[in-house]
């Protein structure tokens, strides 16, 4: 199984993205999805995440900008990105996780580079 991300790219401070991530195939028993980033010299950090229950959360640093959604059949995921920011810039990662029996087994994306330029 693949997830792909695409819709990164280069914009201006204040402008907007909207990133997309889909799975080369159905994957069953999905428990959460989400959106991190990294950027060069920190460690990746969770941006926003459906958890169990179609929960959300989002990190502070993007409340109010950036908006988590999925499609009805739950194989492609979005990232609304708005009034962006220099300091959004970075790699972006979707990360889905999925019940296996007691266990948790995490997809991880290629990740698409996100720029904003001041």
């Amino acid at each position: 199984v693949q997830l792909v991300e695409s819709g990164g790219g280069l914009v201006q401070t204040g402008g907007s993205l909207r990133l997309s991530c889909k799975a080369s195939e159905n994957i069953p028993d999905i428990i959460g999805m989400g959106w991190g980033r990294q950027t060069p010299g920190t460690q990746r950090e969770l941006v926003a995440q459906f958890t169990r229950g179609s929960r959300l959360f989002y990190a502070d640093s993007v409340k109010g900008r950036f908006t988590i959604t999925r499609n009805n059949a739950r194989d492609t995921l979005f990232l609304q990105m708005d009034n962006l920011k220099p300091e959004d810039t970075g790699v972006y990662y979707c990360n889905w996780h999925q019940r296996v029996g007691d266990s948790v087994v995490d997809y991880w994306g290629r990740g698409t580079q996100v720029t904003v330029s001041s």
